[in-house]
């Protein structure tokens, strides 16, 4: 089995004496291959859109659906032997690969370069002038001071590298987020191009939800290349989304559209198409697979499609109007970023024995023109296609093939023919509401919720993930907890603070003993929605406690 970084190695040496230990040889990599500024990590340029550089031409609209086609039985997507690329896919962007590669390695390289530091500061604790010395060489590798209070104690019992842990990765997360929301470094509010796209399908909104998976986190910029604003994204373990809050997001959309006319008048034959993204490991499929369904792709994909039909039957016995949704299926393989297809008929019926496979497709069309690698992509898309399917979806699964390809070829030539983490190696959990920040694999364990009981098997799933990954090695969990708000609602701001203080509450009674221990540490965010602008830290349990008094 592939091992998971070493960033986050045993922190039983937290107050020991001695030498410091080198960086993790993983870590050493990661600042080689995204040099930083003094103080912290080197933001990344900002990367184009894949139409800036690359023509695509629309699929006709006229392509036939093909009328027969040959019934396949499922496959899993092959490995890639590094080193057999030659030349790039007449399809696929190097240049906004090589753009998507600088800024993920930026913010790896940062939360990377946690635990090396903390080893460097553990090893300087006795010194007497170890709170200085500690906060230059913080300043120097993290680009931030860590609070003197913690420090400062250290001489009593010993230096508390959980609490230093967990305010680091917290510190980090946060300038992370306020630099995203400042840059939009994926271009995620550029917004145009594939509204008109997706209206032209059939379609006024794309409401997609991912395994809450780490490893689906990139699901939107990366794997699909989509612009983050243009789409709805909402995570949930196993992808079992919640149907009610999703049938009140259509009603909310419908009458916008009704209302406002955004983001087109209501009597224009446009449907609502919500979108389900199971996973699967072509490398390690009993064990790297979705561990809310037990690494059995067929039940991940049974589960998300029941899921689809159970949002759709709520529309039609509701509002009687199930045309105006269409559903979606599709499976990523975490191993290379490839994805599954399964295209629906008219009714949203779909046959998980047949999909269009892209790492397939990206293997057959690789020494073709582009114009050639296109119609041969529409042709397996028709192929895979019920008779009865809507032209409109054909061509925008011909499109997110086409974009797929563009990653498939960033995890062969990038990535050195796979992800060297191919299990789990989040780093925090996001809790709560908002988080669109996170675009990256593997960064964020997502369980959405507005309160602790009803996101029970989502904060099970993920603390079961960090005992393995955290706690294990004496590390703890940390838990970000954030509600964002709309700043134009009157108390609105109050009401998002007050849902993530009563949150916390129930976190720490439901881990008490976790927290008791120090092996699971809170941040509280709040963020405005409408004024574009970063986050607001309400709190966290690494803050010192109040001094006594009578």
């Amino acid at each position: 089995m592939i091992r998971r970084h070493a960033h986050r190695d045993n922190l039983i040496w937290a107050s020991g004496a001695g030498a410091a230990p080198s960086p993790a040889a993983t870590v050493g990599d990661a600042r080689q291959a995204s040099p930083r500024k003094p103080g912290g990590w080197e933001p990344a340029p900002a990367a184009p859109r894949t139409e800036d550089t690359v023509s695509r031409p629309s699929v006709q609209d006229t392509a036939p659906l093909a009328p027969s086609r040959e019934r396949r039985p499922p496959h899993r997507a092959r490995r890639h032997v590094p080193g057999t690329v030659t030349q790039p896919h007449p399809l696929t962007n190097r240049s906004t690969n090589e753009q998507l590669w600088t800024y993920e390695q930026g913010v790896r390289a940062a939360f990377d370069q946690i635990v090396p530091t903390l080893k460097q500061i553990s090893a300087l604790h006795c010194e007497p002038d170890f709170t200085q010395r500690a906060q230059q060489l913080a300043q120097r590798e993290l680009g931030f001071e860590l609070p003197n209070g913690i420090l400062d104690d250290a001489w009593i019992a010993g230096l508390d590298l959980r609490r230093l842990y967990a305010w680091s990765l917290f510190e980090t997360y946060r300038r992370m987020a306020d630099d995203f929301f400042a840059r939009d470094p994926l271009r995620g509010r550029e917004t145009t191009a594939f509204d008109e796209f997706l209206q032209s399908c059939g379609f006024h909104l794309m409401d997609i939800t991912p395994c809450a998976d780490g490893r689906l986190a990139h699901a939107i910029s990366y794997v699909l290349r989509l612009p983050i604003g243009a789409v709805r994204r909402k995570s949930y373990a196993g992808t079992l989304f919640d149907v009610e809050e999703t049938v009140e997001k259509w009603v909310e959309v419908e009458h916008q559209r009704f209302r406002e006319g955004r983001p087109n008048t209501a009597d224009t034959s446009t449907r609502y198409l919500k979108v389900v993204m199971y996973h699967f490991s072509s490398l390690d499929p009993e064990h790297q697979g979705c561990a809310a369904h037990g690494s059995d792709d067929g039940l991940a994909a049974r589960a998300g499609l029941e899921r689809l039909h159970h949002f759709r039957q709520a529309i039609e016995n509701s509002f009687c109007c199930g045309a105006s949704v269409a559903l979606l299926l599709i499976g990523l393989d975490t191993d290379t970023d490839a994805i599954r297809v399964h295209l629906p008929d008219e009714r949203g019926e779909m046959d998980l024995n047949q999909s269009v496979d892209a790492q397939a497709l990206y293997d057959q069309t690789h020494n073709l023109t582009p114009e050639a690698a296109r119609q041969g992509i529409l042709e397996a898309v028709c192929a895979a296609a019920p008779d009865t399917a809507d032209e409109g979806m054909v061509r925008l699964v011909a499109r997110l093939v086409e974009n797929n390809l563009s990653q498939i070829e960033y995890v062969r030539t990038l990535q050195g023919g796979g992800y060297p983490d191919a299990g789990h190696a989040e780093r925090f959990m996001a809790v709560g509401i908002g988080f669109e920040e996170i675009q990256l694999r593997n960064l964020t364990y997502f369980a959405y919720l507005h309160t602790v009981e009803e996101g029970a098997p989502d904060l099970d799933v993920g603390c079961r993930i960090f005992d393995g990954l955290n706690v294990s090695h004496g590390l703890p969990i940390p838990v970000v907890v954030r509600f964002d708000y709309h700043g134009r609602v009157p108390g609105a701001r109050e009401r998002a603070v007050e849902r993530a203080r009563r949150l916390d509450r129930a976190l720490a009674d439901r881990f008490r003993v976790r927290v008791q221990q120090g092996l699971l540490h809170r941040m509280l965010v709040v963020r405005d929605c409408d004024a574009g602008s970063g986050l607001e830290v309400v709190s966290t349990s690494v803050d010192p406690q109040p001094a006594g008094g009578h």
